[in-house]
């Protein structure tokens, strides 16, 4: 991309911790990346692509295909070997992007298996990881990311090294990138060990000023009717920027980290319990890095601060619903309590609203919109005062969770319950309860072997996992089945002239080794939210044994998706999707009351798995109906879910029922729902998996199996 046509860095409009994050990493780029958190919409892609102008031209070796420093070149490079000091030349930083349905092959390079066997040589096709080196490797929508690529971009990041191995044949290079990737929260999260790789973290949200939002507006048109005037327009503001982190670069050595500052660091990760080391080497190398950008050479508190405000939020979660943020006032208080211990040093943290990266203890009057043309404020100002621009946390517009002693008003009771008697209401509703504590659940799978997107639930044909087989290749040979290709080649030895000790190997000896994984399901929640749930005052148990398998379900990388039935009708309270914790959301502000349409509960399900199965056929569904089975409302109740729950079973929907019936006396009415969609049927018990670890301790346990042993 050129420059021209990139969007200047300097003419985007507040994202004030975004532009920072970035600014830091161009300066230090030992921080460790960037993940942007954020809507659709609000610049994280812009801002990412901008950044590339703004880093150092890089030296490289002379038609080395790996980006060798010619001062340092890599002993193993694939080009190589280098000689020191030789001829190089200068290239721009690279801005490699990393599509989501990128292939391994794509990502790490490609190595020409026949011609390795064969001839015996190393023919190696570069991939994005080498493209990058040295440079910045972007992942748009990076929570979307295949599982198998991710542990790649993990074991690259970690050992500054990509290794391709092909059956014994390996290549190795150098890899060493910035690695930034953006995501929309809505559309899933991320594994924790990706997750934790990033060095920063910052959330984005669109600006509620509508003189922010205008200019937003008028700048973008600008530089959509004519590229190359609108960044001719920024160019003194681009060089100046540019210059700046080159000086910053230039003074980084030089600046100091006391011992006071480690110990506040130190009281910093301590206190918000963050796991493992990097999050406090992480803020060391950001509150560095935020001293040469303010052209300090020594850590102030400041610089702590700000540090553990982009480095932190995403290391101190300990749930997957909880959304990632830290406390300012604790984090002031534990910064209080670190000064109290070393009184002599460094001053304490500037007046509210002083930037923390500003030497000079400026305001920032001048902030905001400019009125077009005008010169930017700079992407440093003003980003100190710890606030990190993250929203509050959004609620459901379906309710809110009921306060723990908030009276349980009992309404929409069904004449089932009761064997008769008149229906109250069916309009009112009892308010949302909050769900029980989630738990380990027992692991629900789809039987057979399918094909989907690599997970962790349910047994599937895989690039990854233990070789059950061999085929002929279709298409690029991508695992080579070693045995099968020289039993294959070896009848035709003495035909094609083999003399020597080598085999002669041709195309059509070739297989591909098939592997059997995991994949990932979509599992679809269909949730009973009737007056019958909440009469027996389940609801809040129920909620928890949904919570539990949300949570599994975010483990083993699954979509949900989520049906709720009541009253009259059921609704889709959520498509199907891959954020989990949105799910959880809509699940912690579901009210319940009303009939139990349990027929339009089960067609609706059906209705979504049909729409889903044209969009992504091989992702097998897992249908969970947490009911206890009663269905009133409409002519015949019960025969029409039975013809409901049948059309499942002639699609061979892999199907479990959660049996939520309570007390002495049960009806058994779950178990026929199981029966007639050909699932399983497990009670709110069986579901956890510490029942099953019981089970075998009983077993185990007895004296006969005691005498057996």
């Amino acid at each position: 991309m050129s420059t021209s046509s990139r969007y200047p860095f300097t003419a985007i409009v507040g994202q004030d911790d975004l532009r920072l994050a970035l600014l830091l990493n161009a300066v230090s780029p030992a921080v460790g990346g960037v993940l942007v958190r954020g809507e659709k919409g609000t610049a994280k892609s812009t801002a990412v692509r901008a950044l590339a102008a703004l880093l150092p031209a890089v030296r490289t070796v002379e038609g080395c295909r790996f980006s060798c420093d010619p001062a340092a070149p890599d002993p193993g490079c694939p080009d190589g070997p280098h000689p020191a000091d030789g001829p190089g030349g200068e290239r721009a930083a690279r801005m490699v992007e990393l599509p989501v349905g990128a292939s391994e092959d794509r990502l790490v390079g490609a190595l020409d298996i026949e011609r390795a066997l064969a001839e015996g040589v190393k023919a190696f096709e570069p991939g994005l990881l080498a493209d990058a080196h040295r440079g910045i490797l972007y992942v748009d929508e990076v929570n979307l990311l295949h599982d198998h690529l991710i542990d790649l971009l993990l074991d690259a990041a970690a050992m500054g090294a990509s290794y391709v191995e092909r059956e014994g044949v390996s290549v190795r290079h150098a890899a060493r990138f910035l690695l930034v990737g953006t995501m929309n929260p809505e559309e899933g999260e991320l594994r924790p060990q990706l997750l934790d790789r990033f060095g920063l973290t910052v959330e984005v949200a669109a600006s509620r000023e509508p003189g922010q939002r205008v200019e937003v507006v008028r700048r973008r048109l600008a530089f959509e009717d004519d590229p190359a005037a609108f960044a001719g327009r920024w160019a003194d503001e681009e060089a100046g920027l540019r210059e700046r982190v080159a000086a910053a670069r230039a003074l980084l050595p030089q600046v100091r980290l006391g011992d006071g500052a480690l110990r506040r660091i130190a009281a910093v990760c301590a206190a918000f319990e963050v796991d493992g080391m990097r999050g406090d080497l992480v803020m060391a190398r950001t509150a560095t890095a935020l001293a040469a950008w303010a052209g300090r050479t020594e850590v102030a508190v400041e610089d702590v601060r700000q540090a553990a405000l982009l480095a932190l939020p995403h290391r101190r979660r300990r749930n997957p619903f909880d959304a990632p943020g830290l406390d300012e006032e604790k984090l002031d208080e534990v910064l209080r309590d670190a000064a109290a211990d070393d009184p002599e040093d460094e001053p304490p943290t500037p007046p509210e609203g002083q930037a923390p990266e500003d030497p000079d203890g400026g305001d920032d009057d001048g902030r905001g919109p400019d009125g077009g043309g005008g010169r930017q404020p700079d992407p440093g100002d003003g980003a100190g005062d710890g606030s990190g621009g993250l929203p509050p946390q959004r609620t459901e517009d379906s309710g809110a969770p009921a306060p723990e002693d908030a009276p349980e008003a009992l309404t929409g009771a069904e004449p089932g319950d009761s064997g008769g008697g008149s229906p109250r209401p069916a309009s009112a509703e009892q308010r949302a309860v909050a769900a029980g504590e989630p738990f380990r659940t027992k692991v629900l799978s789809v039987p057979g072997l399918g094909a989907g997107a690599a997970g962790r639930r349910s047994r599937a044909r895989t690039e990854h996992g233990r070789t059950t087989g061999a085929t002929r290749p279709e298409g690029v040979l991508t695992k080579l089945h070693l045995t099968a290709t020289v039993r294959a080649a070896a009848p035709h030895q003495r035909a094609r002239g083999r003399s020597g000790r080598g085999l002669v190997v041709r195309r059509d000896d070739l297989r591909q080794a098939t592997r059997e994984g995991r994949e990932g399901n979509l599992v679809l929640f269909v949730v009973d939210a009737s007056g019958s749930m909440a009469a027996r005052k389940r609801m809040g148990a129920v909620k928890g044994a949904v919570l539990s398998l949300l949570l599994d379900a975010y483990q083993r990388r699954d979509k949900v998706g989520l049906v709720t039935f009541r009253g009259r009708e059921a609704e889709v309270a959520l498509p199907p999707t891959s954020s989990v914790d949105a799910a959880a959301a809509r699940l912690q502000a579901l009210p319940t009351g009303g009939r139990t349409p349990l027929a339009a509960g089960l067609l609706k399900a059906h209705d979504v798995l049909r729409v889903e199965r044209l969009r992504d056929a091989t992702r097998r569904p897992l249908l969970v109906v947490v009911t206890d089975g009663r269905a009133t409302g409409g002519p015949e109740p019960v025969a029409l879910a039975a013809r409901a729950a049948r059309l499942h079973a002639a699609e061979a929907t892999a199907s479990v029922v959660v049996d939520c019936e309570t007390g002495p006396v049960r009806l058994g009415l779950a178990g026929e729902l199981a029966r007639e969609l050909r699932g399983t049927a497990v009670t709110l018990d069986e579901l956890r998996a510490e029942a099953l670890t019981g089970l075998v301790k009983d077993v185990t346990d007895h004296p006969r199996a005691r005498r057996a042993a």
